[in-house]
């Protein structure tokens, strides 16, 4: 620079004071416009004048030159848009860069039909203005010295030009057939990044007299000025090939004018030539997809989404570092697609020539196929999602909805037979709330039916959870009253009525409804992919914390359940009902323990119909077997026609209707029949009345040896007979004649009659 500086002032010097430079006469008056002319008369004033105006001019040339050769372009930025060009023009660029190395001799450039967006080169912009301004204000244009030396420090100030030149028209102020060409360029073909500030490899050339010919960076019918907008001095060219040195240039063109009187008129008449600035662009990349990369700093905007991949079933992957090359891209197979070649990426050079030449082989190898459904990638038409055999799950589904049919029809039967003992001691109430259960646990194989969804998901966890509580909730309330029964040691009675029951039923159910609902809400189950032991997939319900905290809590409650119905093992109830829903409870736990077993052990990735099929058969095993289990013998003795009487057994262990209000008998919370257990009663009472009256002839005749029966008599022969058959009807008549037989001595006996008081009280 400071060579430069030096050269300057020299320049300069010459222009101001040397004679020989007669056409540059009165440029620095024209700079600086000294009011007072120097007196030749005043040899000391001349000198005086000629030094402050050699000063002068020094100083605010080099300070301009600092300024604008001080600011270097460090980095090119794109703007991320590009500016908007039609299809037809991108187009016919495109063609022209498929055959850009076809030069022919008389076309020693090739032109873009678009503009390029130039806005990362605004620095180099607002250098070649200020520039064309000082020529403009200088008058210097025509110093060959001068403007060689600006040109050369011109293009050695900014990385991104790669020529520089200054057009001097010629006669009549004609462009096209200019004075003289002053061209200022790199002496290699190097770069201009490679080559460093101190060791400048420029150098200027000069021609005089030469057509200017069919350039693209001047055009006769070009704008001599800007538009109104625009604070620039020149315009940028379309971008262009030079054969000559086998790059992408743009130029920026800066009108030069004549001043007339000290103004500068922007007329074609007062046209002293032209500054022009190279910039290469060759290191650009042509990006033809639909969105730049990351690092768009090098990649050209204009050409964005001319690619010539299949929109629906491919997508544009671009690939930098191929320079101005059409197709520097791959195609690559959307998600979803497969390719119908060996190899999944299409090179975008192969595609571009396919597209215009054979549009039916283009259809054939370069639109990806899509994949099978359920597939999100693959490679081939093979399916990815499992086959459901619908007959075979209608058929389960089937079994199913008659097994939710008959449990209505129970419901019904229940209602029906409500007043006969077998199902009034049951309490019809809890019966109905079992079976109400057993439907919604069926309804579990309705939900599972179909390919499962968000909603279907929701169905199933529902049904399955609902179901087990409102069954097994209701069974195991009942036999928690047998249990609190049977443990009593006072003799004080407890009753647990059924509406007592019921408020306890409630807030287990209304627990259970919250869960459910607040898990609906909050986190809804999805239907995820799985696969099966051939990889096909098929979707199941998603597992999470929700499932396993109330699987915990089902675990517990059923172990709370067996520890009743453990407690209540040896309780002797009205129709053994205790007894079978204590079967019932260990069904459902060992029917759990064993299907999740299988689930995860033996089937861990069993296909959707084998699932189907173990929700099915889990089904069964619970809730039909628990079915079986409680309602099969009542209505068992419904059918025989014993819906109405007791059980033998639990009478003869004294565990009649009249206990049945203390819990043992399971007893409903309705008044007992007081007539039909008068009857009972009055029965009871006239049988054991006979059996003393009897037992009192017969001992009396037994014991006294006075009274000799007959031989043969009706009581010598039946006597035994009679006693052993009437004594076998009473527990009381039992006991009295054991009393008698156990008597040693006839003194040691008392009356029958002493004997039947004293047993009754």
């Amino acid at each position: 620079m400071s060579s430069f500086l030096v050269l300057v002032n020299s320049s300069l010097e010459a222009f101001v004071l040397g004679p020989a430079i007669d056409k540059c006469d009165g440029c620095a008056t024209r700079l600086i416009r000294p009011r007072n002319r120097i007196n030749s008369r005043n040899e000391s004033d001349a000198v005086h004048s000629t030094m402050v105006v050699r000063v002068t001019c020094s100083f605010l040339l080099a300070m301009m030159l600092r300024c604008v050769f001080s600011v270097r372009s460090e980095r090119i930025d794109f703007g991320p848009v590009a500016p908007s060009v039609e299809r037809s023009k991108l187009e016919q660029s495109l063609e022209i860069l498929s055959e850009i190395e076809l030069c022919p001799p008389a076309t020693p450039y090739r032109s873009l039909p678009i503009q390029l967006d130039m806005s990362a080169f605004r620095g180099t912009q607002q250098k070649a203005d200020l520039i064309s301004r000082f020529l403009h204000d200088s008058g210097a244009f025509e110093n060959k010295h001068i403007v060689s030396t600006i040109l050369k420090n011109t293009l050695e100030s900014d990385r991104s030009m790669f020529a520089a030149r200054a057009v001097v028209a010629g006669e009549e102020n004609n462009v096209q057939e200019p004075k003289s060409i002053y061209t200022a360029h790199w002496k290699s073909t190097r770069h201009s990044n490679n080559v460093s500030n101190s060791q400048a490899d420029t150098t200027v050339t000069s021609q005089e007299n030469i057509l200017l010919g069919n350039v693209p960076w001047w055009k006769s019918d070009m704008s001599y000025h800007p538009s109104v907008n625009d604070s620039s001095e020149g315009f940028w060219s379309k971008p262009y090939y030079s054969c000559h040195v086998k790059k992408w240039l743009v130029s920026y063109t800066c009108a030069l004018y004549h001043p007339v009187d000290g103004l500068i008129h922007r007329i074609k008449s007062n046209l002293a030539g032209l500054f022009v600035i190279d910039v290469d662009v060759s290191r650009l990349d042509v990006n033809q997809c639909d969105a730049l990369l990351s690092d768009g700093n090098s990649q050209l905007t204009a050409f964005l989404g001319t690619h010539k991949c299949d929109i629906n079933s491919s997508q544009c992957i671009f690939s930098p570092g191929k320079g101005w090359i059409r197709g520097s891209y791959t195609c690559q197979c959307r998600d979803g697609f497969y390719s119908t070649t060996t190899n999944p990426l299409f090179n975008g050079s192969l595609v571009e020539t396919t597209y215009r030449t054979a549009r039916v082989s283009y259809s054939l190898l370069f639109v990806c196929r899509k994949c099978a459904i359920g597939c999100y990638t693959c490679t081939d038409a093979s399916k990815c999602l499992s086959e459901y055999n619908w007959p075979f799950r209608i058929s389960l589904l089937t079994i199913s909805m008659l097994c939710i049919a008959l449990t209505l029809l129970l419901i019904g039967y229940v209602y029906h037979y409500r007043k006969l003992k077998v199902i009034k001691v049951a309490s019809p109430i809890f019966l109905s709330v079992t079976l109400l259960g057993c439907v919604i646990m069926y309804m579990e194989m309705i939900a599972i039916f179909p390919v499962l969804d968000v909603y279907s998901c929701i169905a199933t966890k529902w049904t399955r959870h609902l179901g087990f509580c409102v069954t097994y909730s209701a069974l195991l309330l009942k036999t928690w009253r047998v249990s609190l029964t049977y443990r009593v040691k006072s003799a004080h009675k407890i009753k647990l009525t059924d509406k007592q029951l019921l408020h306890w039923l409630f807030p287990i159910l209304l627990v259970m409804l919250i869960y459910l609902s607040t898990w609906t809400v909050s986190s809804p189950p999805q239907g995820e992919y799985i696969k099966d032991y051939q990889g096909l997939k098929f979707k199941q319900c998603t597992y999470n914390w929700w499932d396993h905290c109330l699987g915990i809590g089902e675990v517990l409650f059923l172990l709370w359940g067996i520890k009743v119905c453990y407690n209540v093992r040896n309780a002797e109830t009205l129709f053994n009902e205790a007894r079978h829903i204590s079967y019932a409870i260990y069904n459902i736990a060992i029917v759990n323990i064993i299907m999740v077993a299988i689930h995860l052990l033996i089937f861990p990735h069993a296909s959707p119909d084998m699932k189907y099929l173990l929700g099915f058969v889990r089904t069964q095993l619970s809730t039909t077997v628990t079915i079986t289990l409680i309602f099969g013998p009542k209505f068992h003795r419904v059918l025989k026609g014993q819906g109405d009487v007791y059980d033998s057994r639990a009478r003869a262990r004294g565990v009649t209707a009249s206990f049945s209000l203390n819990g043992i008998g399971l007893m409903h919370e309705e008044p007992t029949d007081l007539y039909q257990e008068n009857e009972e009663l009055k029965e009871e009472i006239q049988k054991l009345a006979a059996q003393i009256e009897f037992m009192k002839i017969v001992h009396m005749e037994m014991n006294n040896r006075h009274l000799k029966p007959k031989a043969g008599g009706y009581f010598n022969q039946t006597a035994a007979a009679v006693v052993a058959a009437n004594v076998s009807h009473s527990p009381v008549a039992r006991a009295v004649y054991m009393r008698f037989e156990s008597a040693d001595t006839p003194t040691s006996r008392i009356s029958p009659a002493a004997e039947l008081i004293s047993e009754r009280v």
